[in-house]
Parts: structure tokens; C-alpha cells; sequence
């Protein structure tokens, strides 16, 4: 029995047999050539039917993860159509005389290696993600098939990594776990995967590919980031009970639908959903949420090549508040920049994009961008309960200049006998230290926060959450990001607002009576976490 750890990023149980994860052979030769133009026009097909996969792979991913995460495989087709990238490609196919094969293989290395030496962690992912596209190029150039393919059982996934395509592509019902040798708790596959509901371990390190085999028996615990080979029938034992006994407890969660989000005491909370797009609503309703806390409107400029019209908005918002029937939903606005980019933005690189022209800074640089969008909220505002908050705020001055353009949106509707609703519920993010500090100036304005502990945590703590090699320092339970939570929900309630949580600390059960003790009045989670957060805040007693 050999026992490895790394960290487990979906707290579930699985057993079974390991099926190491085998890519095909894509080894690539430089070949001489004589027709260039030949070369390109092969180059052009393979790019085409690359896109066509990654449209299939988005397409499953969207039905199995959202919209939120499938992102990344759009990200991917506009990846495949850089101009940079493809400019080198040519270059080298028409002026060295080499196959498409060798020039892709080539241009790959350069850009990821130029990628991975950028100070900025989220420029160093876009290495991974010049590689992986690359690869299915080249796969595609010789007609073979980017992953090995699953047994008919249900297996132990155990790979050096896994590219969110390859984690995608995977059968779901074959799947028993992911077991990598390296990657990020925050990487795109720790975050599929979670959402794919499959246990998953990650950086268990090197060494384990090379003492496993196809077939072996084997244990993944990703609670505790164990992962167990050839376990004894003791340890076995023991196992099957943990997981006989998780899974009891989720089926039992079942039957809190319908209950109510109340503690032992009395006290009720709301528990509500986020969501990256109105695909993900029948999640939201089947796991019981109370409304949206969290709704990402930056869906429709990502998916777009262009600005969506006011008419495009007021319709994908429209049909969100009709769907939940009168239960409230939080539309957050524009959260563009920094790891989201649309490139008919034309946004300047910056050397710290996570500090730069991001969120509410690029909607008041670009008034008619926001204006746009607030114009389509107000009318979607009377088909149901509507509340809109504002991302990455830092100052008094931008609440007070975001409250003076919506007056003005107002306004022009009444002007021209447009209806809205008199009930919209303005709110803030509470996602930098700047905020929480200054939160008893900013309560006044608004009717609620919410707060991004994702965002707050790394501001905080001046940690990049994508970056693998400090994880250990991003401490989400840091007293610092706690205090300035607390600090929020007493300025808040001091001035009759309402404050709620819509980070990933939300669905942290472990913080749940915590954040019940400082006055939170709304935990906002993933669609799956509902229940979870339901039975703990049901089991928290805030008398004593």
C-alpha cells in the first residue's frame, strides 16, 4: 500500500482502478517542403476543424458546467484566430520552407515561454493555454485524436495534468476522480471538475506516475488530498464506510428542500444562487435556491464579437427575472478586464491588470457602455424583483457618479414613457480592503453589499489566487479578510443596509456561523452548495 498526498478540490470519495491518462504520440518532425501555399491551406483546414472541436467541447461544457466556466473554450477559438500568433506560424512555414506541423510546434514554444516568464500570473496561465491549442492544431494536422480514450467501467483519472479540454472531453460517467501530479486548486480543471461534482486531488507530485499502473486499485480521498494505492483490506474497509457515509449525508440534503434557512434560534438567513448566464436557472431552481444573489452580466459581452444592443440586454435580463418568479435576483453589472478580455474592447496591456482598467473603472471611463446596459436593467425591472450591485468599488466618489447616471438613465425613460420598476435595490461589492475600511461612508448610498471574498482575499493578502506557488500563503480564513468582512456588516446595518456574501468563503461551511455572528444577512453560493449551506446554517445555534 502506498499512500501520496496533494489537495483535494472536490471533497468526495471515490474508489476504484486507476487509468493512467495516455495522450497520443504527437511527436513532430521538421520537414522540408515545397509547396508553402499548399502548407497554409492544410494549416487553415486543421485550424477550422480545431474550432469545430473546441465548439463541440464548449457546447458540453456548458450543459455540464455553465456558462461561467465553458468560457474558456471561447477563449480558446479566439486563441486559434490571434493574428500574432498566426502571422508567426505562416512566416516560418513560408520563409524556412518547414511543415505546418513543425511551425505550429515551434510558434508554441516561443509564445509559451514568452507567456510563462510575464511577472503577471494570469498572462503565465495563457502558457498552458497556447500549448493545448497547439496541440489539437497539430492533432488535427494529422487527422489523430488529442486523448486516449476510457474503459467501459468507471475509473481513477491520474494524469501530469489535465487541460480543461482533455477534463471536458472526458466521459462524466466513466469518471470516478482526477488525480494530477501538479496543477492549482484555482486552475480551470480543480474548477470543472468541481462543478463536474467529481473528486478530484491536484499536485500530488511527480513521483506517483512512475509507481502506478493501469488497473491498480486505488483510493481518492478529496477531503483530506489522500490518494491511496493497492490499499489493504483494512483500509479499503474503512474507506467504503466514509464513503457510504458522505454519500447518506447528501441524499439527506435532498430532503431539506422546501425548509426554510433558520437557525436553531430563530434567526433567518437568505441562502440564494450565482449564476453566469439564464442557462444556468433550472440549476438554481432544482437545488432550491431562494433567488440569485449573483448574477454575471459579463456573459454577454464575452460571448459576443461585438457591444450587445440595449434590446439584446433587456431580453437575457427580462427572461432572468420572469424565470424566477418573483424571488430576487442580483445582476451584477459589466466585470470586465483582467483575466475576462473581449478584444473588440481594444483595452491597453498593463503591466497589473488585476489593479487596472477593470469592472466599474471601464464602465465610468466608457460612459455609453454603462449607460447601455443600466438602460436595459431599468426595463427589465418591472417583470421582477431586481436588485443591481456594482463591482471593484474603492471610493465614495464612484458610488456617487454610478447613482447619478442611473437618475439620469431614469429619467430618460420617463421622458420617453418607458416603465420601470420604483423597488430596484442598488448595491455594492465589498471586494476590496478600500471598501470595507471605508464602508460606514459608503453604506448611506446603497441598500446592500456583497461581498467577493475572492477578490477580497487577494487584495488583501497581495496574493494572485492563480498563482500555484503561493497558495499556501492566499489564506481565505486570514484574520485580516475577516475583520474587514465584520467591519462591512457593522457599517452596514448601522445604516439600515443589508449585507450578504457572494464569494467562494460563502459555501465554506465551516465559516457559516461565523459569518451568521457578524450580522450576515445572505450567503450566495454555486447552484450545488444550496442545500449544503442550508443544513448548516439549520444547525447553528447562535444563542449560546
Amino acid at each position: 500500500m502506498e499512500k501520496y498526498i496533494g489537495k483535494g478540490v472536490f471533497s468526495a470519495v471515490a474508489i476504484g482502478k486507476i487509468s493512467v491518462f495516455k495522450r497520443s504520440d504527437m511527436e513532430v518532425k521538421r520537414i522540408k517542403i515545397d509547396d508553402p501555399d499548399g502548407e497554409i491551406e492544410r494549416l487553415e483546414n486543421a485550424k477550422k476543424k480545431a474550432v469545430s472541436e473546441l465548439e463541440k467541447i464548449y457546447e458540453k461544457a456548458l450543459k455540464e458546467v455553465g456558462e461561467a466556466n465553458a468560457q474558456i473554450f471561447e477563449i480558446h477559438i479566439m486563441m486559434i484566430d490571434d493574428d500574432d500568433y498566426n502571422d508567426a506560424i505562416k512566416e516560418m512555414i513560408t520563409n524556412q520552407s518547414v511543415n505546418a506541423e513543425y511551425a505550429v510546434a515551434v510558434t508554441a514554444d516561443n509564445f509559451a515561454e514568452m507567456f510563462a516568464s510575464m511577472d503577471d500570473a494570469y498572462m503565465q496561465a495563457r502558457s498552458a493555454d497556447v500549448r493545448d491549442i497547439s496541440n489539437r492544431i497539430i492533432s488535427c494536422l494529422g487527422d489523430n485524436e488529442s486523448s486516449s480514450s476510457l474503459s467501459d467501467e468507471k475509473v481513477i483519472i491520474c494524469a501530469d495534468d489535465l487541460a480543461p479540454s482533455e477534463t471536458v472531453s472526458l466521459d462524466k460517467e466513466k469518471v470516478l476522480a482526477f488525480v494530477t501530479a501538479h496543477g492549482s486548486s484555482n486552475s480551470h480543471t480543480a474548477i470543472l471538475a468541481r462543478n463536474m461534482n467529481i473528486p478530484a486531488i491536484i499536485g500530488v507530485g511527480d513521483k506517483f506516475l512512475s509507481e502506478i499502473k493501469d488497473g491498480d486499485m486505488a483510493i481518492a480521498d478529496g477531503f483530506t488530498g489522500e490518494f491511496i494505492v493497492s490499499p489493504d483490506d483494512e483500509t479499503k474497509a474503512l474507506y467504503e464506510k466514509k464513503q457510504k457515509d458522505d454519500e447518506e449525508k447528501k441524499a439527506l440534503l435532498q430532503e431539506l428542500k422546501g425548509k426554510e434557512n433558520v437557525t436553531l434560534d430563530g434567526r433567518k438567513i437568505n441562502v440564494f444562487a450565482n449564476i453566469g448566464s439564464v442557462d444556468n436557472i433550472g440549476a438554481v431552481l432544482l437545488n432550491d435556491a431562494g433567488g440569485i444573489g449573483l448574477f454575471r452580466s459579463e456573459f454577454l459581452y464575452l460571448e459576443n464579437s461585438d457591444y450587445p444592443t440595449e434590446e439584446e440586454q433587456f431580453k437575457v435580463y427580462k427572461r432572468v427575472l420572469e424565470s424566477m418568479a418573483g424571488k430576487k435576483v442580483i445582476i451584477r453589472t459589466l466585470d470586465i478586464g483582467a483575466d475576462k478580455q473581449a478584444d473588440y474592447f481594444n483595452l491597453d496591456k498593463e503591466e497589473n491588470p488585476a489593479l487596472g482598467l477593470r469592472a466599474i473603472r471601464l464602465c465610468l471611463d466608457r460612459p455609453e457602455i454603462f449607460k447601455t446596459q443600466l438602460r436595459a436593467l431599468f426595463r427589465a425591472s418591472v417583470y421582477g424583483k431586481l436588485g443591481i450591485m456594482f463591482p471593484m468599488i474603492t471610493s465614495v466618489w464612484e458610488v456617487e457618479e454610478i447613482l447619478a447616471l442611473c437618475d439620469t438613465v431614469k429619467n430618460e425613460l420617463k421622458r420617453d414613457g418607458i416603465e420601470y420598476s420604483d423597488s430596484i435595490e442598488l448595491g455594492i461589492m465589498i471586494e476590496t480592503p478600500a471598501a470595507a475600511v471605508i464602508s460606514d461612508k459608503l453604506a448611506p448610498l446603497v441598500d446592500f453589499f456583497s461581498v467577493g471574498t475572492n477578490d477580497l482575499t487577494q487584495y488583501t493578502l497581495a496574493c494572485d489566487r492563480q498563482n500555484p506557488r503561493i497558495e499556501r500563503f492566499c489564506d481565505t480564513h486570514h484574520e485580516a479578510v475577516l475583520r474587514l468582512i465584520e467591519i462591512a456588516a457593522k457599517n452596514a446595518h448601522a445604516n439600515n443596509a443589508w449585507i450578504g456574501i457572494c464569494g467562494e468563503l460563502a459555501a465554506d461551511t465551516t465559516l457559516t456561523e461565523t459569518f451568521l455572528r457578524m450580522g450576515i444577512d445572505e450567503l450566495s453560493v454555486s447552484p450545488t452548495f444550496v442545500l449544503k449551506v442550508r443544513d448548516a446554517v439549520r444547525k447553528t445555534d447562535l444563542s449560546k
